[in-house]
């Protein structure tokens, strides 16, 4: 009963996801043998790819928990995965009960599930659509039932620009969201880079090279470029476990071993 919950009659399971990978490097259930095969190749390339996994969940939740302090009341969480423990409703919801919630995937366990999850939550909701046309998601009826565009708005792209090709023009697609939040809104980045380790990175892009969601990381100064029109908070730029640490020993002894940048952005 419970694989006809969560797995939709027309999912492909010897084709990998990134959304199924990123589930099972957090400890998740909701994935395929071809998920696992492809994990452990990626953590052949990168052994530390399970802490990463948990740094950057780690920064979405300190990320969400900061515009929340800063007065943000809706979300919109963009490839926003397979949900685990610490989903954005949860970490919002649990600061004011009022707050709304729309995540966006294209993956189709990722959203089989998050309607089971949401099913009984009015104030969150899942859009099934490609991130990469922003129009398709900003121009949803179920995104407008939600969101409103007149008021501060969190975007939210933890771990997931790094799926975005370079052909596909990241920036262009970045601007598309920014320009259509009110100022005062957020913008959340964490993405691969080789400048930490590029052997190892090198490594996952192989891996992941022919999966359904091959990876393109970026430098520091290309991810700050993505922040355009927005004024970046301290930090900045930084490796995931620096960006706002809830303690100093919360931060790794080797941050770069993290492999991500991170960093949020405030709209002009």
């Amino acid at each position: 009963m419970e694989r006809v919950a969560w797995v939709p009659d027309d999912v492909d399971e010897g084709l990998p996801s990134a959304a199924r990978l990123y589930d099972y490097l957090l400890g998740g259930g909701h994935n395929f043998a071809a998920d696992r095969e492809l994990a452990a190749k990626f953590l052949k390339a990168q052994p530390n790819a399970r802490n990463i996994a948990r740094e950057n969940r780690a920064f979405l939740r300190r990320s969400v928990l900061f515009m929340i302090e800063s007065g943000v009341r809706q979300f919109l969480d963009l490839g926003s995965g397979i949900p685990t423990v610490g989903n954005v409703h949860e970490i919002a919801q649990k600061a004011d009960p009022d707050a709304h919630v729309v995540y966006v995937d294209y993956e189709e366990v990722a959203v089989a599930h998050s309607k089971l999850l949401l099913e009984n939550n009015d104030r969150a909701t899942i859009v099934q659509a490609d991130l990469t046309v922003p129009e398709s998601i900003l121009e949803h009826p179920d995104t407008r039932a939600l969101l409103d565009f007149d008021r501060p708005i969190g975007v939210l792209t933890a771990g997931v620009f790094h799926f975005v090709s370079p052909a596909k023009e990241p920036k262009r697609i970045v601007a598309a969201y920014r320009d259509a939040v009110a100022p005062g809104s957020y913008l959340a980045i964490s993405q691969f880079t080789a400048d930490f380790m590029p052997e190892e990175m090198a490594g996952i892009v192989e891996v992941m090279k022919n999966s359904r969601d091959p990876m393109f990381p970026r430098s520091y100064d290309e991810i700050l470029d993505l922040f355009e029109g927005c004024d970046v908070v301290e930090p900045g730029v930084v490796a995931t476990p620096l960006w706002r640490p809830e303690s100093v020993t919360a931060a790794s002894d080797e941050p770069t071993r993290a492999g991500i940048y991170a960093g949020v952005g405030r709209k002009r």
